[in-house]
């Protein structure tokens, strides 16, 4: 039988595709297809069904048109149709195969949707002055989403309660119907699927998957630096997301402008809603955590070792609960009486960890950034202005003053060599004898620390 015009293109073109593409993906996709006419640059495909047409057209398309080009370097597009039946198939033999079909689709597409964490509600949130605003805002958002503050972009230091007050903004916007598609991946999950969906060239179910979403919650948005190709599909999918009027919601553990490695185009972006932060609990609140877990635990526990633990586990409130459950666990299982001296033996790990944290290379950056007004992320800039420049050599004397830490691994947290933390040191030990101004700042921020030095 001679060959018409379109099959002979299409065979050029199948031969294209058979050398690129995996056999299994040929045969059941691409082999499937007939060419049916060629006319003025149009090539139209056959397909035996609906289901085998509305998934090329989504997911292969593209990748056709690519290799007609390859090997004709024309532009051809491509129309797909549903072949006639040569016979009448009974209704079974129809709902049989559609069936199948569906479910190959279905058993293509990965889950890249976690379930929320039913502890993460609102009610189980403990408010305080460290995150008032924070809470509020999320609320709002939880009450009118894409309306109150589109895109909420959330920070704050680990176990602070990030993911928490993200999460309870999905159940909240679940249990009131203001959303059907709600989504909540981490970053990290997000990069991992993208990885996938290019080994197994799915990207348009991949951008399907979230660009669909009525609420899409990333946890970890910091993940995305220094990653190129996954930052402009993102680029892509916020803009989509934000020109449907659909809520993003985003966790970091730094201010967007912070995270070094991130295109500018998306740090506006995620500075266009609300940006708020979760600062470490204080005491009165990191008491009220405490006794909010303890009810949930139904367990019984003195408030003086209550107070000991709120008083020395400061900085995160995983950290916190972990400590309160270690206590009542060991109390249950010894079946002894806690005492301030056992309980000190018992977390004594943590609270050394606690010690440690806080006179931190990053914590003294960061309190360094915060006394002269500047950005954590130009401690390790190449800017040399005065502006800038005092203050990172400031942060160097400290981080050689109050750590442990040696040359190369300070010189590693500012990306400098240790010859430079090294005169930086020097510079600022010597400057402090005769200008006050420079002494008075360092004891100041020294004293913000915690641990004054000597000057």
């Amino acid at each position: 039988m001679e060959k018409t015009p379109a099959s002979l293109l299409w065979s050029q073109a199948c031969s294209h595709l058979q050398s690129t593409l995996h056999a299994d993906v040929y045969s059941r996709w691409i082999g499937v297809i007939d060419a049916i006419a060629l006319s003025d640059n149009t090539l139209t495909l056959g397909v035996d069904n609906d289901f085998y047409q509305s998934w090329l057209e989504e997911n292969y398309l593209p990748l056709i048109q690519d290799a007609l080009r390859a090997v004709t370097g024309m532009e051809y597009k491509i129309v797909f149709t549903v072949k006639a039946q040569q016979f009448e198939e009974s209704p079974a033999t129809q709902l049989k195969e559609k069936r199948s079909i569906r479910e190959r689709l279905t058993a293509r597409k990965p889950d890249f949707k976690p379930a929320l964490n039913p502890k993460f509600t609102m009610d189980r949130f403990v408010v305080g002055p460290s995150n008032n605003f924070s809470h509020a805002a999320a609320m709002a958002v939880a009450e009118a989403p894409a309306r109150a503050y589109n895109p909420l972009f959330i920070y704050g230091g680990t176990g602070l309660g990030k993911t928490h007050l993200m999460q309870a903004i999905g159940h909240t916007v679940l249990a009131n119907g203001k959303a059907r598609n709600i989504c909540y991946v981490t970053c990290e999950a997000l990069l991992n699927a993208y990885i996938d969906a290019l080994q197994k060239r799915s990207l348009p179910e991949f951008r399907k998957l979230y660009r669909t979403a009525d609420l899409l919650l990333i946890d970890d948005i910091h993940f995305l630096a220094g990653k190129d190709r996954i930052q402009e599909e993102f680029f892509h999918t916020f803009n989509a997301l934000f020109d449907s009027h659909k809520q993003i919601i985003m966790t970091s553990d730094r201010p967007a402008a912070e995270i070094s490695g991130l295109e500018q185009r998306l740090v506006s972006r995620f500075e266009w809603g609300l940006v708020t932060e979760l600062e470490e609990p204080d005491f009165e609140t990191r008491m009220a955590i405490l006794q909010s877990k303890r009810q949930q635990m139904n367990v019984d526990i003195a408030q003086p070792l209550m107070s000991f633990i709120a008083q020395h586990v400061r900085s995160n409130v995983r950290r916190l609960e972990g400590a309160l459950v270690r206590a009542v666990s060991f109390a249950s299982l010894t079946r002894q009486p806690l005492t301030i001296e056992s309980l000190q033996h018992l977390l004594r790990d943590t609270l050394e960890q606690e010690k440690q944290e806080d006179i931190s290379l990053s914590s003294i950056q960061r309190a360094v950034a915060a006394h002269y007004d500047i950005r954590v992320a130009d401690m390790s800039s190449t800017q040399r202005p005065r502006s800038i420049a005092v203050p990172r050599q400031v942060a160097m004397y400290l981080c050689r003053e109050l750590t442990p830490a040696s040359l190369p691994d300070i010189g590693q947290a500012f990306d400098k060599t240790h010859a430079t933390v090294l005169h930086a040191h020097k510079a600022i030990k010597g400057r402090m004898d005769v200008d006050t101004d420079l002494r008075r700042n360092v004891h100041e921020i020294s004293r913000k620390l915690g641990k004054p030095v000597t000057v």
